[in-house]
């Protein structure tokens, strides 16, 4: 396996598996061979012969092994082992109630254990102060049970591997949504928890009409406040703006969408936002390297290439579901009953430099569009033939594709942010433009090292014009001294992230959300000379584009970020 210095060490750090002294036992190939014979083996219960399975085993291995598809984190980590817990994405119900709240705060421990992330929605808590009858108290409001959740997540080590992580919502008309939204003003606080604000499309036309806004108490289901919607909408980019959260989900447009209403409204997503989830569902995701389909002869995309990894990718998401051992048995009995799977990219900004063609353009959001339909397209054909061989999802009937015959999964498509799995394949991170010619990644498990990189993309758009050397690689690195050149034809279609405007990085999000059944993890990336009036924008026409959540982020506008840039490296490198 071509696999980079610091695939390896993140490799060594969190995945291969290690004795009870801490010392690894196996291989990177020894690590998808594990994972390969584990889901193939489901095939076993659905009559295919030994021949056939290991034949499956031995496809998905070669997949993995080219790094042309990869799983999410907890089944790359427990394929195979006692643990056994392959799903990424939990999302859990918090009802407003002490012992509900205790056991969901139970069950997110365990799920923390075996290396899942979780979503909540705290829409459903009673305000702070509100009365409560059992005790002839007052209640002390979503945030104080936060705090509680977040304070569980940080004592348990998510398979003794990484940190829980945790999605925290709270509906726009909650009475302690001010509260909400300012929470994280101080560096620090919640650290556990992504936050985001479910944005109705009421909400939505409030602001625009300058109007007032309600604020409904969940108990009672009564006005408990009237507010200016533009009050609310300037705090919550005014905060977006100095910290990057809370990030905001249109969750009127996720229930639009939603494909099983019969069974639940969507309240919360999964930590990163790109899975909308009913309570006690779970999703396991898994991500196509784009920057692998490159025609190197014609500078096209090998379709049919792409359309074989799709189908094995898709079988492989299937059989997960059955290989995997869940914590609860609400989950267990939810995710089978749906199915849901969630087949994303990598490495789109990779294929688009191989191809030489700017992120910042409608001949990038054209390829995009065009891309993640053919996935779409060629998933659900998949998926329909294994419902022919297995059956469909026991929900179908209720739900959008109760007139449709067969149908084995409720979802198909889902973009990831692929955080350390592209740092293991080498590609850029799900849809996002390249950040950095040379980044510094901070990665937790690392003990204070952080790695310096050439972007791989960059690095593979020199090796195809045979102009890369260890020496530029050196001259790169070290440039903060140095004023490296790139060269221009790959200058001209060279551009980071913070040189991509904002309108186009929600453009290029709408053009992947046509065609994705979940969402899309995506981060508006902003130079730190960004105003309250670009989130604003970038707010407004993500909702206008039919994108069911956002993030923006403003560069240096924390102490710690998981990528910085060599500044002087990007000055130099694109004069």
């Amino acid at each position: 396996m071509k696999l980079t210095e610091n695939a390896r060490f993140i490799l060594n750090q969190r995945y291969l598996l290690k004795d009870n002294d801490g010392d690894i036992i196996e291989t990177p190939t020894q690590l998808f061979r594990r994972v390969a014979r584990t889901i193939a083996d489901v095939d076993s219960a659905y009559g295919k012969s030994k021949q056939e399975v290991k034949q499956f085993e031995n496809e998905i291995y070669k997949m993995m092994t080219n790094l042309e598809f990869l799983p999410n984190s907890p089944t790359l980590m427990n394929a195979g082992t006692p643990l056994g817990m392959l799903s990424a994405c939990f999302v859990l119900p918090v009802e407003d109630d002490i012992d509900a709240i205790f056991n969901a705060i139970r069950y997110t421990a365990k799920i923390h254990k075996c290396g899942g992330g979780t979503g909540f929605s705290f829409s459903r808590l009673r305000p702070r102060d509100d009365f409560v009858k059992s005790t002839g108290g007052v209640a002390s409001g979503p945030l104080s049970f936060m705090t509680v959740f977040d304070a569980a997540t940080e004592v348990i080590k998510q398979g003794g591997k990484r940190r829980g992580a945790n999605m925290g919502i709270l509906r726009i008309d909650h009475p302690d949504i001010m509260d909400f939204i300012v929470v994280k003003e101080k560096e620090g606080v919640l650290g556990n928890f992504n936050l985001s604000v479910a944005i109705t499309d009421k909400f939505m036309q409030a602001v625009e009409k300058d109007g007032d806004f309600e604020l409904i108490n969940p108990r009672t289901h009564k006005v408990a406040k009237i507010m200016k919607a533009r009050a609310l909408w300037n705090l919550l980019c005014l905060m977006s703006w100095k910290n990057g959260e809370p990030a905001v989900i249109f969750i009127d447009t996720i229930n639009k969408a939603n494909q099983t209403p019969e069974i639940g409204m969507i309240e919360s997503t999964n930590p990163c936002g790109e899975v909308p989830l009913l309570p006690y569902e779970s999703c396991n995701l898994g991500s196509i390297n784009l920057s692998k389909f490159f025609k190197k002869g014609n500078g096209g995309v090998d379709m049919d290439k792409l359309q074989r990894v799709i189908r094995l990718a898709v079988r492989f998401l299937d059989n997960v579901i059955d290989a995997n051992k869940f914590p609860i048995p609400e989950i267990k009995e939810m995710t089978k009953a749906n199915r849901k799977i969630g087949l994303g990219v990598m490495g789109f900004a990779d294929l688009l430099l191989q191809k030489g063609i700017k992120y910042n353009s409608d001949e990038a959001i054209a390829l995009g569009e065009k891309l993640m339909k053919f996935i779409h397209d060629e998933g659900y054909k998949m998926s329909i033939q294994l419902a022919r061989e297995r059956g469909s999802f026991p929900n179908k009937d209720k739900s959008i594709f109760k007139a449709e015959p067969y149908l084995r999964n409720a979802t198909i498509t889902s973009v990831a942010p692929t955080g350390t799995i592209s740092l293991i394949a080498g590609a850029s991170n799900g849809i996002e433009p390249i950040y950095s010619i040379v980044q510094t990644r901070h990665v937790q498990e690392s003990m204070g090292k952080n790695f310096i990189e050439v972007n791989p993309a960059v690095r593979r758009s020199l090796e195809l014009k045979g102009l890369w050397t260890e020496s530029l690689e050196n001259a790169l690195i070290e440039s903060q001294s140095k004023c490296i050149i790139i060269p221009k034809e790959i200058k001209d279609c060279l551009v980071t992230a913070h040189q991509v405007s904002p309108d186009w990085h929600v453009k290029m999000q709408a053009a992947f959300q046509k065609y994705t059944d979940n969402s899309i993890s995506k981060t508006v990336n902003l130079p730190m000379a960004a105003s309250t009036d670009d989130i604003e924008e970038v707010y407004k026409l993500a909702f206008k584009l039919g994108c069911k959540g956002i993030t923006v982020y403003r560069d240096q506008s924390r102490r710690m970020q998981l990528l910085t840039t060599n500044d002087k490296c990007v000055e130099c490198a694109t004069q």
